[in-house]
């Protein structure tokens, strides 16, 4: 039995990469009008919501984007690492899933669709404490889509985290479309996920599952904000008050970031956000931090409000 052993808490993304988002504006507006199609099966729908697109992209999007905006990330699924009701049909009857369920109903559909979409299995991080702590088994599922013959037109798509986010103790589903889950960055994407078989790493990437969990967790909003590789690349990050800290990361330079933030310390004690002062330089964000007294704690990098990166920090003297 598949555990899923999980906690989706990302704040979902306000705005998208304006490019991704007004390519498929009217495929998300035209689908959304058919709403949520009760009392139909899974064939039924996949044929309703994809019989006006002409070409499978297009078709893949439609499909997305019903799935990501009609199916609800399951609480007491997730909680219990229940994997009773991950069939497509069941899927459909509950409007609830868990990620698992999510990848078999877009894999599911897209076979009607006659478009080539496997469910692939996998590791994602949550929390800066699951940082150099590997997993002991597969805790996440999603998909990768094939549109043409070369290894370039696979793509990667995660409708589970597209449709929103469970608190902390998996218990509140919190509805919040992200679509540039749709078509994933591949850069980004193999830095905040890695398959249980190297295959479907499109365009390679992370070596071994040790490799990813010593790796940054990366938030919802750093998919909408494009982001590129950090620096530091290292999720654990050992410094001492002598010395400063660079923080680098490059974004899509159609969105202006207005603040960055950092936030130190567990969520339990509400710690308040301290301003950076940081320059981007055309497409890159850049700041540089001095830490105040020895003291280990997780380290979110908040941008507008909105998480985008969490490291684990250790500081001496």
């Amino acid at each position: 039995m598949k555990k899923l052993v999980f906690v989706l808490i990302f704040i979902g993304a306000a705005f998208g990469v304006f490019a991704q988002q007004s390519k498929y504006s009217n495929i998300d507006e035209d689908v959304k009008k058919l709403g949520p199609l009760n009392n139909f099966n899974v064939a039924v729908i996949a044929d309703t919501i994809t019989e006006k697109f002409a070409d499978n992209e297009q078709k893949a999007r439609a499909i997305f984007y019903w799935i990501a905006n009609n199916i609800q990330i399951d609480p007491k699924g997730t909680r219990q690492n229940d994997d009773k009701n991950i069939l497509p049909e069941k899927v459909i009857a509950l409007r609830k899933a868990t990620p698992l369920g999510f990848s078999l109903l877009v894999q599911e559909m897209c076979s009607a669709a006659n478009i080539r979409c496997l469910s692939v299995d996998g590791y994602v991080k949550n929390y800066a404490a699951e940082i150099n702590e590997s997993a002991d088994e597969k805790n996440y599922s999603w998909n990768v889509i094939q549109l043409g013959q070369s290894p370039e037109t696979w793509y990667y798509i995660d409708a589970a985290r597209a449709s929103g986010y469970l608190d902390k103790k998996s218990t509140v589903f919190t509805k919040q479309f992200t679509g540039e889950y749709f078509f994933a960055d591949r850069k980004l994407f193999n830095l905040a996920y890695f398959p249980d078989n190297n295959a479907w790493q499109l365009g390679g990437g992370i070596k071994s599952v040790k490799d990813y969990y010593a790796l940054p967790v990366f938030n919802n909003y750093s998919f909408a904000l494009g982001l590129g590789k950090p620096t530091p690349i290292t999720g654990y990050i050992k410094t001492s008050i002598k010395k400063p800290v660079v923080f680098t990361f490059p974004i899509n330079d159609v969105i202006d970031i207005k603040n960055i933030s950092l936030i130190m310390g567990d969520e339990k004690k509400q710690p308040k956000p301290e301003a950076m002062n940081f320059v981007n330089s055309g497409s890159i964000i850049s700041f540089t931090y001095q830490f105040k007294k020895e003291d280990s704690f997780p380290l979110r990098i908040v941008a507008d409000g909105k998480d985008i990166l969490q490291y684990m920090v250790v500081v001496t003297e």
